[in-house]
């Protein structure tokens, strides 16, 4: 096991009152979060939101992506259902940090598309590692989930450690005038999959 839980305490919200555990890395010190509600140990129809980190989405409200919206979203039908999962994996700007992040804000600004900034700051489009979550998951004797996501790299990250996908629930968001284009770009480009066409 490469991560271990260091800490856990209760997280009152608007909508539940969570569970709040944080993971460590052991190799890299990444700090990871989970946050919970229910019994997980009866492994029994779980639904997961697997989030990387985004400040500028999830903290200042930019209309720049659709971060924000997704996590308010899973948090909701994770308290509706009663039971359920957020991971918050320290992986933001899709992988490359924070100030890389405003840095490719920077040459989107100038003109080029979220992947095309990705690249010419000597990055992959999309940086991340979704093998952790699958770690993150056994630990908490979680084996199969109902996953909140467009992107099947998070799909394919759970199947290769061992985590039995039952079902893909769309997380969509309403696009904006500041993000339809990045939106079209994840859909067309990345190959996510949205529960409607991003025009």
């Amino acid at each position: 096991m490469t991560i271990n839980k260091v800490a856990q305490a209760k997280l009152p919200t608007p909508w539940a009152d969570f569970i709040l555990h944080a993971f460590v890395e052991e190799t890299t010190q990444d700090e990871h979060l989970m946050i919970s509600l229910g019994n997980l140990e009866d492994n029994q129809d779980c639904f997961l939101r697997i989030h990387s980190q985004c400040l500028t989405g999830d903290a200042l409200f930019s209309l720049r992506c659709d971060c924000g919206n997704q996590l308010e979203s899973a948090l909701k039908i994770i308290s509706e259902h009663g039971k359920g999962i957020v991971i918050y994996m320290a992986q933001e700007g899709r992988g490359i940090g924070l100030a890389n992040k405003i840095k490719a804000y920077e040459l989107q600004d100038e003109g080029l598309n979220t992947i095309e900034a990705n690249i010419k700051l000597g990055f992959a489009a999309d940086e991340r590692d979704y093998s952790i979550c699958a770690e993150i998951l056994k630990s908490m004797n979680v084996h199969k989930v109902n996953l909140m996501t467009n992107n099947p790299d998070k799909i394919k990250g759970l199947l290769d450690g061992g985590i039995n996908v039952e079902s893909r629930v769309s997380a969509d968001s309403e696009p904006t005038l500041h993000n339809q284009d990045y939106l079209k770009d994840k859909e067309e480009k990345m190959g996510h999959l949205f529960g409607k066409k991003i025009r």
